[in-house]
């Protein structure tokens, strides 16, 4: 197939049109309110669509769809075979609209089509794809136990799953959320980020066509609000987030305040890129470092934004890695050559201003700093780097989710390590070295759910649980140990005399 051309691209966008209903026991409507918010995309400032904006009745009604489902055992009750072909059904039809998708989620979110397009939408669907093939796979346990009795252990759906998912990957991260609670024969209601809704609200009607009965699978656009509720639902027997720490917080609270539903956490990162002195190849190191921090701009919560540096490589290195990050130059998210594309919004814009204009007080800047016009209207910023010396500037410690790094010297193993988990959070982190019991010991100590060693950000595949230590949350996307999430562990004992 023809590759597109951004004109190409350009004439789609214009021909596109954007559903911004919830979706609720199979149909869509608005919010009972009759509220609506705009969706405004970051390429350009300008308004995409009207987005239902839920409220308590819509929440209510997604719930109660997704209990009646539940409990009349429509997908539940499915044999898995069956629920494995509709699940499949639906990836297939993700990739034949993989183009609506994909322009749904670059206008929507700034990210570049080139992304989209090859890893955020095909992503989502082999996420899927994995859990459904996973499903007529997965089975019990036979207990020993007195020879009087059989023992059985098995897991079963846990009811109705609330997923309140980010901005920075709507509909991958959404995916690791439904993929496998959904396989398990749970029903879901799906909150979006109010920043990028555009995905999930359309997959959810791809979903219906599946197969996917009514009530199953819902989405409730909207601000804070719907977060809130479905985490408050005496209705709402487990709720995955991935988020901000603070919020992910909150959840926990009102999960304590209502009916004590499973709560799972994915939250924020400051993750180490550890260079030792002995690295074996400086300049994929260096690549490997800009990407890590100017991917997706910087949107990221596995972003390497702690670049933890030798003393005796570091000039060297910074030199290597500054003429890498001259390959992520903000553009056009529409263009396919462009790597690097728009902050979400004016809000995470100025946010990440902030954090520049502090990193310019207490650390030396060494590239980027500023605000750019790719497009009129829209929020782009440059690649920034500082060399933040020993780690304690704000800049160095907070995550800032944008494309700010933070070069951060050592001189022996320990201080690296000591730096590296001198963090509330621990979702992820790198070692570069020459020396493989270097890197088994330091693997080892880091507390981070992912350690990569002379690579970053690779082994994407959903064999890899997903999730971090400490502040970055709790329980693991991806993998079959996120079924465990969404499924309840029973003990069956059966008296044979």
């Amino acid at each position: 197939m023809e590759k597109k051309t951004f004109s190409d691209w350009q004439q789609l966008a214009v021909q596109l049109k954007i559903e911004g209903r919830a979706f609720i026991d199979g149909t869509y409507r608005d919010a009972a309110s009759g509220r609506r918010f705009d969706c405004v995309s970051p390429i350009d400032g300008k308004v995409l669509a009207a987005i239902a904006d839920c409220g308590e009745a819509d929440v209510d009604a997604a719930v109660a769809a997704a209990r009646r489902a539940f409990d009349a055992q429509v997908w539940a009750g499915l044999n898995p075979r069956k629920r494995k072909a509709i699940l499949l059904r639906w990836a297939a039809l993700m990739r034949e609209h993989l183009d609506e998708l994909s322009l749904l989620e670059t206008l929507d979110a700034g990210k570049p089509i080139g992304d989209t397009t090859t890893v955020d939408v095909p992503g989502a669907a082999y996420c899927v794809e994995w859990f459904a093939e996973a499903i007529d796979k997965t089975g019990g346990e036979v207990v020993p136990a007195d020879h009087h009795l059989v023992g059985l252990v098995t897991r079963e759906p846990i009811g109705v799953v609330a997923a309140v998912v980010p901005w920075n990957f709507p509909i991958l991260m959404a995916s690791w959320k439904f993929g496998p609670a959904l396989a398990a024969g749970n029903s879901v209601v799906l909150k979006p980020s109010e920043k990028s809704p555009l995905t999930a609200i359309r997959v959810a009607q791809l979903a219906h066509e599946a197969g996917i009965p009514a009530g199953v699978f819902n989405v409730v656009p909207g601000g804070g609000e719907p977060g809130k509720l479905l985490a408050l639902h005496r209705d709402v027997d487990c709720i995955a987030f991935t988020g901000s720490a603070n919020v992910g917080k909150l959840i926990m609270q009102y999960a304590g305040q209502s009916n004590l539903k499973r709560v799972w956490l994915e939250l924020g990162g400051k993750s180490p890129n550890i260079v030792m002195p002995d690295c074996p190849d400086l300049d994929r190191a260096a690549n490997a470092a800009a990407s890590a921090i100017f991917y997706n701009m910087g949107e990221m919560c596995t972003a390497g934004s702690r670049l933890l540096v030798h003393r005796d490589i570091k000039d060297a290195f910074l030199e290597r890695l500054v003429a890498a990050a001259h390959a992520y130059t903000p553009g056009h998210p529409l263009d396919p050559h462009t790597s690097m594309g728009a902050i979400v919004d004016q809000t995470q814009l100025d946010r990440v201003l902030g954090y520049i204009e502090s990193g310019r007080s207490e650390a030396k800047l060494l590239l980027g700093g500023a605000r750019v016009n790719a497009i009129d209207g829209g929020f782009y910023v440059e690649p920034t780097i500082f060399d933040a010396g020993d780690g304690s500037a704000r800049i160095a410690r907070e995550e800032i989710f944008g494309p700010v790094l933070s070069v951060i010297t050592f001189d022996s193993v320990d201080e690296a390590v000591s730096i590296a988990n001198a963090s509330e959070y621990g979702l992820a982190a790198a070692v570069w070295t020459a020396n493989l019991t270097t890197a088994h010991d330091v693997a080892r100590r880091l507390r981070a759910g992912t350690v990569w060693v002379n690579c970053y950000d690779e082994g994407g595949d959903m064999n890899f649980p997903f999730g971090g230590y400490k502040q970055s949350g709790n329980g693991r996307d991806k993998s079959l140990h996120a079924l465990e999430k969404y499924t309840e562990l029973k003990s069956t004992l059966v008296r044979l005399r």
